[in-house]
Formats: structure tokens, C-alpha cells, sequence
């Protein structure tokens, strides 16, 4: 009976040490096999904000799995010192090719602006520039309050000249501030244009006075609108609902068209001819009466 038992705590062991021996087995395996699934890549050692030039003390490499690697990663940090970020790049993040300015590129400004497009600075205050609410990387459209050439009375118009402009720089500052709810004053702001839309510009800056809108991001719908004057301006504005904060235009509420009523029509008055009415009967003449007292009662006799 003994024997019996010491073959079986025996032949459990065993089997025990074979689950064991095939488990570490099969995860050394997995193990080795996720190493050479391993690419290197290069991340940013510290934030590196938008238009700096890399240096190779703000890179680092790390392994990625080769399934989850980014596109356009690097897998040296040599290939990226020298060349310039176009957006902010956080800590830990991997350094593309869709975040770099091209080959040769110098730093600042100018490798920031798109291919095509222009940077030209206006002269802002706290009313144009939206009480310093302009921050790098906001949109704006820019209003304009100019004489035309035909007018000759002297009536101004307001129109919207552009629209859906991005803000390049504020000031000196080519990236946002770390708490964007504080305004930041600044004399003058950068816009990335076309230069058709900086001829534009700077006509409306020397012939008229100059407003910038600030607009959602979301919001990339082109509003075209008749530009107001005097006229049009003192013939009133109707109520609207009032939208929800950052809400766009599809999911605030239809506007309410003014209810035109018809002018009402007063019906002609028709004077109909009534009969005359006929006079009165003469009253009947009063009958003779005699007043009786009986005791404490007292009352009147007529006669016929």
C-alpha cells in the first residue's frame, strides 16, 4: 500500500515538473520572439516645441513592437539633428516625418508656413485683437469698415473680406500659452495667408480699419454675407436663440422666421335705412282717487 502511494506522489511530481518544464519553455519562446519583433525608434527625450531645431541631447531611442510602429518613424537619432518640428512634440513621443520641416530648412517662422501660403503681420489693440484672446493656431475672419469709390455721400460699408484664417504667431510667440484662458496682450498678430488674400489684406489695412473675428475650429463653413452700410443697418435685427457655448451651426436650434401678418382690411360699414320709429302713445289721463284711513291702516280708492 505504501508502494502504491510512492509511485503516485512520484508519477504527480513528474507530471507536474512536465507542465512546468513546458510552460517556461513555451514563454521563453514567446519571449525571444517578441525580441525580434522589437524595432528601434526615436522619441523625444524633452518637449520640443514647434520650430526649433532638433539637437540630439532632446532625442532618445526606445523599442516599439514592429506591429505598433507609427509610420515615418526613425530608427537613428542622427538622421534628425538639424531638421525642424512644425508642431509641438511631447515627451515620449516618436519623431516622424509628418512632424519635421523639410531638408534644409531654417528654424523659426518660415518653417512653420505651408507651402503656398504667406505670413503677414497686422497691428492689433485689445478691440481688434479679441482682448488678447488671439492665440497661435487660432482661426479668424477679418472684417474691414471701408468707403467705397462709387459712394460719394460718404456712407461707409462693413464687409468680410476674409475668412477661416489661421493665426501663425502672436506677438513673438509661435506657440500657445500653457494656460489659454488667460489673454495675452500683444500689439501685432501673424497670419498665414494666400497671397491673393495678402493683397486683400493689405488693402483693407491702409484704405480701412481692420476687425478680426475669432471662430470656432470646428467651424470651416464659408459664410457669404452682403456687407451692411447705414441704410441697411437702421432697419433693425430680428431675436435670435441664443446657441450653446462651442456648439456649431448644424446642432443650434433653427432659427424662428418673423411671422408677416396681412395687413388687416377694415369691411366697408353698410348704413341701412330703418323705418322711423313711431312715436309714443300719450300717457292715459290720471283717475280720480280718494285716500281712506281705518284705524292705523291707510289706503287709496280710485274711481272709474
Amino acid at each position: 500500500m505504501r508502494n502504491k502511494r510512492l509511485l503516485f506522489v512520484l508519477a504527480s511530481a513528474v507530471a507536474f515538473g512536465l507542465v512546468a518544464a513546458v510552460s517556461v519553455s513555451r514563454y521563453l519562446s514567446d519571449a525571444q520572439a517578441n525580441t525580434r519583433s522589437m524595432n528601434k525608434v526615436v522619441v523625444a527625450k524633452v518637449e520640443i516645441p514647434l520650430g526649433t531645431k532638433i539637437a540630439a541631447e532632446q532625442l532618445s531611442t526606445v523599442e516599439f513592437p514592429s506591429n505598433a510602429m507609427p509610420d515615418g518613424t526613425f530608427d537613428n537619432a542622427e538622421k534628425l539633428v538639424g531638421r525642424v518640428s512644425v508642431v509641438n512634440v511631447a515627451a515620449r513621443e516618436p519623431v516622424t516625418d509628418f512632424k519635421l520641416a523639410p531638408e534644409g530648412s531654417a528654424g523659426g517662422l518660415s518653417a512653420v508656413i505651408p507651402e503656398g501660403y504667406r505670413a503677414m503681420t497686422v497691428k492689433v489693440d485689445d478691440v481688434i485683437g479679441v482682448a488678447g484672446f488671439l492665440q497661435p493656431g487660432t482661426m479668424v475672419d477679418v472684417l474691414t469698415v471701408i468707403e467705397p469709390t462709387s459712394n460719394s455721400s460718404g456712407n461707409p460699408i462693413s464687409k468680410i473680406v476674409l475668412q477661416n484664417v489661421k493665426v501663425l504667431a502672436s506677438g513673438q510667440n509661435l506657440d500657445r500659452p500653457k494656460d489659454q484662458r488667460e489673454p495675452d496682450t500683444v500689439k501685432a498678430v501673424t497670419l498665414q495667408v494666400t497671397p491673393e488674400q495678402a493683397e486683400k489684406l493689405a488693402l483693407a489695412s491702409s484704405e480701412g480699419k481692420l476687425r478680426l473675428m475669432l471662430r470656432n475650429q470646428v467651424d470651416q463653413g464659408d459664410e457669404q454675407t452682403k456687407g451692411v452700410d447705414k441704410k441697411t443697418l437702421l432697419t433693425g435685427e430680428h431675436a435670435q436663440p441664443a446657441p450653446e457655448p462651442g456648439s456649431l451651426k448644424s446642432e443650434q436650434p433653427a432659427q424662428a422666421q418673423p411671422v408677416r401678418r396681412a395687413p388687416r382690411v377694415q369691411a366697408p360699414v353698410r348704413v341701412s335705412q330703418a323705418a322711423p320709429a313711431a312715436a309714443p302713445a300719450p300717457a292715459p289721463p290720471p283717475r280720480p282717487a280718494v285716500e281712506m284711513i281705518q284705524g292705523t291702516k291707510k289706503s287709496t280708492v280710485e274711481f272709474p
